[in-house]
């Protein structure tokens, strides 16, 4: 069988077998597998610098592949990336559909329809799988930033993707933000001197115009401030139960 045969039988929607050993004696296959992606540059979104590539995977087993007697083994290739300005390795998370794929799937141009779709899809469900492995996650959201964020703890349970939910920044303002890293020497995209205070994707980002909030060139042009990833899980309410009392004591009129 070939890899993209292999890639079938494993059935990882956005993944692809590369390589594959089969040791008969001992009823063993082992696979390895690699995110699909584009051939795509890669920047940092802190700083502007194009990231350098690095790679690293870890072993699992596979047990229920369909009509296979043989033990699997699954390499899972990790993609990770690092910035040689703030020293941060990152590990990328893909969306399980490439920009082709999800073209192919929803027509093109999807933000410019359905942005929440489009984050859905691409940001919000990549770090719901990827959290499902940690027991907590640190961000960098502020009380100032939208009015779903406006009551965010520095220390609370993340009830949307269950898991604790780290906020440091949660009580700064951007002007400490900014006091902050001009101090410090940080490094910080250089798209901030050019009127974008808040950066998102390349589709749905556009500079702000004076006057304007500072997340005005978010999904511009619609009713929407938040990708979907801080925004607080629906609250789920108990249906309405008509309870009907039979009485069994008698009332008399006076």
């Amino acid at each position: 069988m070939r890899e993209a045969d292999w890639s079938k039988v494993l059935g990882w929607p956005g993944y692809r077998v590369y390589r594959h050993e089969i040791d008969e004696p001992a009823k063993r296959l082992k696979l390895w597998v690699r995110r699909k992606r584009g051939n795509r540059k890669l920047i940092c979104s802190g700083c502007g610098r194009k990231l350098a590539e690095a790679y690293d995977s870890y072993e699992r087993e596979v047990r229920d592949l369909p009509c296979f007697e043989f033990r699997t083994t699954v390499v899972v290739e990790v993609y990770r990336v690092c910035c040689p300005d703030c020293g941060i390795k990152i590990e990328k998370v893909l969306s399980t559909l490439t920009p082709e794929e999800q073209e192919r799937e929803y027509g093109a141009a999807l933000w410019s329809r359905d942005p929440d779709k489009c984050c859905g899809l691409r940001k919000v469900e990549p770090l719901r799988a990827k959290l499902t492995e940690l027991r907590a996650w640190v961000t960098a959201i502020r009380r100032d930033q939208t009015s779903a964020r406006a009551s965010a703890r520095k220390v609370e349970w993340d009830a949307k993707f269950q898991l604790l939910k780290i906020n440091p920044l949660a009580d700064w303002t951007s002007p400490m933000v900014w006091s902050y890293a001009l101090k410090h020497n940080v490094p910080y995209n250089p798209l901030h001197d050019k009127n974008y205070p808040s950066i998102g994707c390349t589709h749905c980002t556009r500079a702000v115009r004076p006057g304007e909030s500072s997340r005005a060139g978010r999904w511009s042009g619609f009713d929407k401030v938040e990708c979907g990833l801080h925004v607080a899980a629906p609250t789920a309410i108990a249906p309405l139960v008509e309870i009907k009392v039979k009485s069994s004591f008698g009332c008399e009129e006076s």
